[in-house]
């Protein structure tokens, strides 16, 4: 299971991060009235789902620590 959201999280950063290079790349462009043709959304509709998807990735990593410090804690 843990490399199962280690991949996860790597994949869902990356796509973060993508997104959110084409959205920057995009608001950019707009301001000198240029565009990606291919692209369906707003610069600002990119830039939530790069968020979303990097909260997503937060809660796994988050996750993983707590599976990591419970099972070293000493047991009472």
């Amino acid at each position: 299971m843990d490399w199962l959201t280690s991949i996860s999280s790597r994949i869902f950063f990356a796509a973060a991060v993508i997104v959110l290079i084409i959205g920057v790349i995009d608001w950019i462009l707009r301001l000198f009235d240029w565009t990606f043709s291919w692209v369906p959304y707003e610069p600002g509709r990119m830039l939530t789902f790069s968020a979303v998807l990097m909260i997503y990735v937060a809660v796994l990593l988050l996750r993983q620590i707590r599976e990591q410090t419970r099972g070293s804690a000493p047991k009472a």
